[in-house]
């Protein structure tokens, strides 16, 4: 075997290692970003749940003009 041949051969392992941290690196971001919606979405249901319990008509006649 030539050494140009086993260079390419080790510039293209590092390369596909390089290219799998990074899709794994993606992967976990996408996975922290999917947990962080959730709780959004979460937090949002709760908020709505608080506000279930509000009479009806509460803050239709709000003065926004001061």
């Amino acid at each position: 075997m030539n050494p140009a041949t086993l260079a390419a051969a080790l510039v293209g392992a590092q390369l596909s290692g390089a290219q799998a941290a990074m899709a794994a690196k993606m992967i976990r971001m996408n996975a922290d970003n999917a947990a962080s919606i959730a709780r959004v979405l979460e937090a949002a249901q709760q908020n709505l749940n608080s506000l279930a319990n509000v009479a009806a008509g509460v803050g239709q006649n709000v003065n926004i003009s001061a």
